[in-house]
């Protein structure tokens, strides 16, 4: 059967269609990257358009010219030109080849090689050699900010390009970049950020992930996403750089199957730097020899220092390099290192410290020029981040300070450690570079090959908290099944979970919550993060961002070793008696008044004689905005700088009203940062330690201003172990605080449970505790919510079965009132077997009363209830009360009155053996006892006592003994037998 003319028309603009659309496919490979994936969905879509037999013109038409568009953005950026050279006296340049082969025939490259062989600068430069960075960027993470910038820098020098343009860089807070940007340095925290809101990288060509050696959180969690990432993106290339150090494993990490289905690692391209050869001598400080002494570190260094002296007059390494770098684990360290060392006089030397706490001005003299010898101590930062130049000579104790986190103790610890053998490596290789060197070892080669062969990645010695934070945020499934180069430690990844449950940030099914989901979209510690969304919930938020934007940089209060006593002074000025915290926002205070008064270099003078780093506080400055605007985003305002108070005339008032607005503030920026330091708690015990999370044990570290106080509880910023625990940033806190914070982590447990007539309800002491720590050592509870089951019962058998209970409910009386006649009956026939026990009683009200009845306010709103449908519902049958029918107890041998001279006289039996009224009791008038015949008494023993204006006589059968009271009136009856 033919088709019909329109039929044929119909199928052949399908066909039109279908191969309009197979050509704009073939135009995406040159669109820009981040637009092909939308471009790719929406061909799909139209491709599903034309087999439904839908028009699609429109829409050809507008993907069309968002392909043209986005080409011509590729062109243009193409078109600009920059300048690739390759300096000749760098060792990249001589396997430039090598690399550019690897990098076209393979999606990942590792590139290895020593500080100093350009693999850092060139690299870039080799990636838009090869065609890269014209429709997506050449990213290029590394690890700290200021290399970011500086390589941002070095690259468009090279090139020949404005900083920002071609080539540009981003680090948190700071972004310079454009539309036209090829190249973009960043740190590797800003390309993890990135993956929030583009999970492909679409925006990215190649990404270079620089001194992977280093293994950080960051690069190592970039490591296992770009692992995952690669097989979406099979365009994308990606190469991992490092020194020589455990390089096999970047490789094996990204290793790929072959067509036949074997395992191939990434290809590796060794850069060898031009060093010269470096001779090893062991010289440790235990000696062997029993002649010998030990020596201690500072001796073994001054040693070395003379052992070196006799090397160059052997040599005659007179002329040329000659420093040394001498490697210490801290500053303690570097400052008893330097004592010594001065006091030996050492001819044309200089001594210089290098760690990360100096100010830039005492960093930048270890590279200025000098005469003579100058001996460098440092800690590691010289060992892979810094290149100290002119070291000839190197002196390495093998010691290294090293943050490892303790699952145990939950808290941070810096222990001293002796390095690993790749770590000692390095640091011989510093003193290869220029000519030949020395290393001195102190300790023995048995001890060098017995070290770990590397150091432990931070993943395997840090709390994990904003790592699994990340990942939960990303939706990237079990912590345990991401294909990290190393997979932490589950105890680790346990005590994250621990952490962020403390932060509210996940539930106890380890699943985000909205508070979770509010921390992930701010770049900071989830403590830190923490304290400002509490901030933005209690008020005060403006000054917790003050506090927190310097919690997460640098201190700016410089504490230069020669003028110590100086700097503590200049500080002491904004200390504040009760915070730590405070003394922060009093600092910001202080510079902002300066800032207003003072611009330039008078404004930077000001901070030398405070001791501030400039710099520091411009970058304190720069993470407050930053971290202001990211709050606006999740529309979060924070407030402007309150205006200045008006004068009072009073100036007493004055004073009171400002010291109570202090206190208020105080009091509120506190209670904000609590929900983030809740585990860093402690209660004071004595000798001026403290007891924290989990039984541990601390101080206040010397350096805050509270070290000479001892507030009965205080929070801490960080508990850091060094030479003991130590609480560093630490406050005073009302411990009232607590546990509105810490709801859902503290322990609750009640004691003494009992009734209370008074409040009608059952009540019970609370003891609340928070990690061990008794916030609430006995608090007088209402128990009812608490056991409902346990009150009931209370409340039962207390109130309604003993009758402790106030009510006006008529059951009451009548209930009371039976219970009193069958208890009569017992008296008269002294035994207590005829009312039934008070079970009975209890599984009377017991099949009554609801389940959620467990006070006196329920019970009575439920009885009024109740009783309006039934009036006797509470009232006991008479019957129903005895245990057994009291056959015995007759009116004629239990009369309730006795006739004596024709007056009749009530009798009252109680049944209690050894008490005063036990048996039955004859009440007589006072003024009747007189008039009593004598002969009634026969055969009893008589006990009188005053009553108001009555007497009574017991007549007890024997063995009683007889006595008589004295009355009130002050009259006693003789003694009779």
């Amino acid at each position: 059967m033919s088709s019909s003319p329109q039929t044929d028309q119909a199928a052949d603009a399908s066909r039109t269609d279908l191969d309009a659309l197979k050509a704009l496919q073939g135009e995406l490979d040159g669109v820009q990257s981040r637009d092909a994936p939308r471009l790719h969905k929406r061909l799909a879509g139209l491709t599903r358009r034309i087999r439904q037999g839908k028009p699609v013109d429109r829409g050809l038409a507008e993907i069309r010219r968002e392909i043209e568009r986005s080409r011509g953005k590729v062109e243009a950026r193409a078109a600009r030109p920059v300048h690739l050279d390759y300096p000749a006296e760098l060792p990249v340049s001589e396997r430039r080849e090598d690399i550019l082969a690897a990098l076209r025939d393979h999606q990942v490259v590792v590139v290895a090689g020593e500080t100093g062989s350009g693999k850092t600068t060139q690299l870039p430069k080799l990636c838009l050699e090869l065609g890269l960075g014209q429709r997506g960027l050449v990213g290029h993470t590394q690890p700290r900010r200021l290399a970011a910038r500086s390589v941002a820098t070095r690259l468009a020098e090279e090139m020949q390009v404005p900083l920002g343009e071609q080539v540009g860089y981003q680090v948190r807070f700071t972004d310079q970049t454009a539309e036209a940007t090829r190249v973009k340095l960043m740190t590797d925290g800003i390309l993890l950020a990135e993956t929030r809101n583009d999970p492909d990288l679409s925006r990215y060509e190649a990404i270079i992930i620089d001194e992977a050696h280093e293994r950080s959180l960051n690069i190592d969690f970039l490591l296992g996403y770009l692992k995952r990432l690669l097989s979406r993106r099979p365009d994308l290339k990606v190469i991992i750089t490092s020194a020589t150090i455990d390089v096999e494993r970047f490789a094996a990490h990204f290793a790929t199957e072959d067509a036949e289905g074997k395992t191939r690692p990434a290809p590796v391209v060794e850069v060898s730097g031009r060093a010269h050869p470096v001779e090893v001598r062991y010289r440790p400080l235990i000696r062997d020899e029993e002649d010998e002494e030990d020596r201690t570190l500072q001796e073994g260094i001054l040693h070395a220092v003379e052992e070196i002296e006799t090397i160059e007059r052997e040599q005659r390494w007179f002329h040329g390099p000659r420093d040394i770098l001498v490697f210490l684990p801290g500053e303690r360290e570097i400052r008893e290192t330097a004592d010594t060392l001065r006091r030996a006089d050492l001819r044309d030397t200089e001594i210089l410290p290098l760690y990360a706490r100096l100010s830039n001005a005492e960093q930048n003299r270890v590279f200025a020029p000098h005469k003579g010898r100058r001996i460098v101590l440092s800690t590691n930062v010289a060992e892979t981040s810094l290149t100290v130049p002119g070291i000839r000579y190197v002196i390495d104790p093998g010691l290294v300070r090293i943050s490892r986190y303790s699952y145990r103790a939950k808290i941070q610890r810096l222990p001293v450690e002796p390095i690993s053998q790749a770590s000692a490596n390095q640091r011989k290789g510093r003193c290869g570079r220029i000519a030949e060197g020395v290393c001195i070892r102190l300790y023995d080669e048995e001890d060098f090959l017995g070290r770990p062969e590397f150091t432990d990645p931070e993943i395997r010695r840090t709390n994990l908290a904003s790592v699994i934070l990340s990942m939960l945020s990303l939706k990237l499934g079990d912590i345990s099944a991401f294909p990290f180069v190393d997979p932490p430690d589950s105890r680790f990844v346990t005590d994250g979970f621990r952490l962020l449950f403390e932060l509210g940030a996940v539930d106890g099914g380890q699943r985000l919550t909205p508070m979770g989901k509010r921390l992930a979209r701010l770049p900071i510690d989830p403590r830190l993060a923490r304290m400002l969304l509490a901030g933005a919930e209690q008020g005060g938020l403006r000054e917790v961002l003050i506090v927190v934007s310097a919690l997460a940089t640098q201190d700016p209060r410089e504490r230069p070793a020669d003028k110590r006593e100086a700097a503590d002074q200049a500080h002491r000025r904004w200390q504040d008696a009760d915070s730590d915290f405070v003394a922060l926002l009093n600092l910001w205070n202080g510079f902002e008044a300066a800032r207003d008064e003072l611009s330039g270099n008078r404004l930077r003078r000001w901070c030398r004689d405070h001791y501030l780093n400039y710099l520091r506080l411009r970058e304190w400055h720069d993470t407050f905005r930053q971290l202001r605007q990211l709050l606006r985003d999740m529309d979060i305002e924070v407030p402007a700088k309150p205006p200045e108070p008006a004068a009072i005339a009073d100036d007493k008032a004055d004073d009171e009203a400002a010291r109570q607005a202090r206190r208020e503030n105080a009091a509120r920026l506190h209670k904000a940062l609590l929900p983030g330091l809740l585990s860093h708690l402690g209660q004071f015990l004595e000798n001026r330690e403290y007891l924290g999370a989990r039984n541990r044990k601390f101080m206040i570290h010397p350096g805050s201003g509270l070290a000479k106080k001892t507030p009965k509880w205080l929070m801490a910023f960080e508990l850091v172990e060094t030479s003991r625990l130590f609480a560093r940033t630490v406050a005073r806190i009302d411990p009232q605080w607590i546990e509105p914070a810490a709801e859902h982590l503290v322990k609750r447990s009640y004691s003494e449970p009992h009734w209370e007539m008074k409040r009608a309800q059952v009540v019970a002491f609370e003891q609340v505790t928070l990690f061990g720590l008794p916030i609430v050592a006995r608090r007088r509870v209402h128990y009812g919510p608490i056991a409902p089951q346990e009150s009931r019962e209370l409340f039962i058998r207390r109130a309604l079965v003993e009758g402790e209970f106030k009510t006006r409910g008529e059951f009451f009386e009548h209930n009371r009132a039976l219970i009193e006649e069958v208890e009569d009956l017992e008296d008269r026939a002294r035994k207590r077997d005829i009312l039934v026990d008070e079970e009975a009683l209890f599984d009377f009200y017991d099949a009554r009363i609801p389940e959620d009845v467990v006070n006196g306010k329920g019970f009575e709103a439920w009885r009024k209830k109740a009783e309006r449908d039934d009036p006797d519902i509470l009232k006991f049958d008479r019957q129903a009360l005895f245990a057994r029918q009291a056959e015995e107890v007759t009116e004629a041998d239990y009369p309730d009155e006795l006739s004596l001279g024709g007056v009749r006289y009530p009798l009252s039996y109680h049944f209690a053996p050894g008490a005063e009224d036990d048996g039955v009791t004859l009440t007589v008038p006072a003024a009747m006892l007189p008039q009593l015949p004598a002969g009634v008494w026969s055969g009893w023993y008589r006990d009188c006592c005053a009553r108001s204006a009555s007497a009574c006589s017991s007549l007890c059968p024997r063995p009683c003994a007889a006595r008589w009271c004295r009355f009130r009136t002050g009259w006693t009856p003789p003694c009779r037998p």
